[in-house]
């Protein structure tokens, strides 16, 4: 069953439900009161008469005093302590109440009886005859008028509750078309992207900010994050395949040297043995690289733990200084603990320290300092700085400034890119300030251990 005809029949089944439901309250507690009501008149008629019976005169006949009290489309009677009466007196529409079976009751009686399918009152008042003899009056009364109310009642009810069923086919369609046709906008626009290959998104109302709407809004912004995703990934791709094609172009080259002069020329030989060793150590890493950059954040595996910044920087710093051979300043005025995962931020601080090295032969400051309620470790290189449009896309893969793009500095353009990933899993803080031909300024920004 379609969702569209869900909605439809579910939302008339259940009005119509809503309103059997309350239509049978309004008849039941208006039934009742229109019983209790005419038991109420009934039960007054029957004590008037017997005030009347009291108050008489001897001299007056009991069956003249019930004669005159007796009521309209009703019957009045004396029974006795035998259940028998003599004295019975009816309305000539209502002959057939004589056949009523008699009882004597001790106390006073009231409630509503069902005769022939008809309902009447029935009150019964403990009396003294005038021989001093204990007897009861009972009064009965049809109740035919409240029945024939009570008939157009239901007559009245059923008819509103099947009228009222042709809104409600047609408001829950209209209902059901509305909350269905985003739904079947996104299956037929889900249904062209799957037959077309292309990223399409479905139109919205300008003014709508209903659930659908959001929906709808969600729908094609995942559509847009997929496509964007896509294309990332297809120029990851490309941009890999580019980056492995350079090195196995070199290493087929020298493998055919080697198999054609190798032997006759040693120093070929050694040549060639040495770059293809450095173009694999070359795809070693990118390989690496490339494995890191297609985790996701929760596939890190961080162990966070309260990390002494000045000593990570120090054993860094030294290890610097002896495989480049430059000069780099530690500057800190007080004692930094963040919350970090030690070896991630210290391969964090590698790439960045590799870049200042790579593109700077100035000395490199490193500045560990709080800023309110983080702590930071600033890397400040005087190198050839970055373009201030290239700025934005350095964390991108592959994507090197072309002045760095030399075989000199080497890399893949995957080092940021790799940084940008780790601060993201530690939830710490990655950014670049840089001026073209006056140095780069790298800032990472932890939050500190006693917050935690």
């Amino acid at each position: 069953m379609k969702l569209k005809t869900k909605i439809n029949l579910y939302t008339t089944v259940m009005f119509i439900l809503l309103l059997v439901l309350i239509n049978s309250a309004i008849y039941v507690t208006f039934s009742r009161m229109m019983y209790d009501h005419e038991l109420e008149r009934s039960a007054a008629e029957a004590s008037k008469t017997v005030e009347g019976m009291n108050a008489a005169n001897a001299t007056v006949e009991i069956g003249d005093l019930l004669r005159a009290y007796m009521p309209v489309n009703g019957m009045i009677k004396i029974v006795d302590t035998n259940g028998k009466s003599d004295e019975i007196f009816t309305d000539p529409n209502q002959q057939h109440l004589i056949d009523i079976p008699t009882s004597f009751y001790k106390g006073e009686t009231r409630e509503i009886i069902e005769y022939k399918n008809m309902p009447h009152t029935f009150i019964s008042l403990p009396i003294i005859t005038s021989g001093g003899e204990v007897a009861n009056l009972q009064l009965t009364e049809s109740l035919e008028g409240t029945a024939h109310i009570l008939r157009t009642l239901r007559v009245v009810f059923i008819a509103v509750t099947l009228i009222a069923t042709i809104p409600v086919l047609l408001s829950s369609q209209i209902l059901s078309n509305f909350i269905s046709k985003p739904i079947v906008s996104m299956i037929e626009t889900m249904v062209e992207i799957r037959r077309s290959g292309k990223y399409k998104r479905i139109s919205l109302p300008k003014q709508s900010n209903d659930e659908l709407s959001q929906m709808g809004k969600t729908f094609n912004a995942m559509i847009d994050q997929l496509e964007t995703n896509y294309e990332s990934q297809e120029q990851f791709v490309m941009n890999a395949s580019h980056e492995l094609k350079t090195p196995l172009t070199i290493i087929e080259s020298y493998t055919d040297l080697l198999k054609r002069r190798g032997l006759q020329q040693p120093e070929l030989f050694h040549e060639s043995i040495e770059a293809i060793h450095s173009e694999a150590i070359r795809m070693r890493e990118l390989t690496q690289q490339l494995l890191l950059l297609a985790r996701h954040k929760d596939q890190w595996n961080m162990t966070m733990q309260s990390v002494d910044v000045e000593k990570l920087a120090s054993g860094v710093i030294r290890s610097f200084r002896a495989a480049f051979n430059r000069k780099i300043d530690l500057k800190m005025k007080e004692p930094v603990i963040v919350h970090a995962d030690q070896k991630k931020l210290k391969q964090l601080f590698y790439i960045l320290m590799e870049n200042a090295c790579k593109y700077s032969d100035a000395p490199i400051t490193v500045h560990i300092d709080k800023d309110e309620d983080k702590g930071f470790i600033e890397i400040i290189d005087f190198g050839i700085g970055i373009p201030a449009e290239e700025l934005t896309k350095v964390f991108d893969r592959f994507y090197r400034v072309d002045k760095a793009r030399t075989r000199k500095t080497g890399g893949f353009g995957l080092g940021l890119s790799l940084a940008k990933e780790i601060a993201d899993a530690m939830n710490a803080q990655l950014r670049l300030q840089s001026e073209e031909g006056k140095g780069t300024t790298a800032k990472i920004y932890l939050d500190l251990a006693d917050s935690y």
